[in-house]
């Protein structure tokens, strides 16, 4: 007799104890969620994404690439609200390249013939790095690519362009 009581109370303790763990299973699970859309809004609002704006899912090899370089521009900087920089007209110059994917839609529209279109690629460039201080080029080139990045693919509707290039970055007054 004892071992039957024995042994329905240990059956019952094991339902109690699945019962218990389900319940458990199920807060913690629901919190864990909640908690990852905390930290992904956090790091969104902190810009720590993993992708840049405009940034292709997929890898793109150099073969199907094109680059397209831009001569050399000089634009000029807003000026510092802080007065920083004495009132005297700032400016940056440097090159830039587009790399283009080829098997792109775009591409075969507009790609192939891009250098009718210099100008207007010119001027989206202008009109986002002139918004920008001087200071605040030196601190996010990354961002600064990023925006012009996506004035560029504005420009075209189009993602055929997806990645913009700055070298010999110079700044003077």
């Amino acid at each position: 007799m004892k071992k039957n009581m024995l042994t329905v109370l240990i059956l019952a303790l094991l339902i109690v104890n699945l019962v218990l763990t389900s319940v458990l299973m199920v807060s913690v699970m629901g919190t864990n969620q909640k908690t990852s859309e905390l930290v992904n809004n956090i790091a969104t609002v902190m810009r720590l994404e993993l992708t840049q704006p405009g940034e292709q899912g997929q890898e793109i090899s150099l073969e199907d690439t094109a680059v397209y370089n831009l001569t050399t521009m000089t634009i000029p900087l807003a000026n510092d609200p802080s007065g920083n920089d004495g009132g005297v007209q700032r400016y940056i110059q440097f090159d830039a390249a587009l790399s283009m994917n080829m098997n792109s839609d775009g591409y075969k529209t507009y790609g192939e013939t891009i250098a009718d279109r210099e100008s207007l690629v010119k001027d989206a460039i202008s009109s986002v790095v002139s918004a920008h201080t001087e200071s605040e080029c030196r601190a996010d080139l990354e961002g600064l690519k990023a925006e012009i990045l996506q004035a560029v693919q504005n420009l075209f509707q189009s993602d055929f362009i997806y990645q913009v290039a700055i070298s010999e970055v110079k700044f003077g007054s």
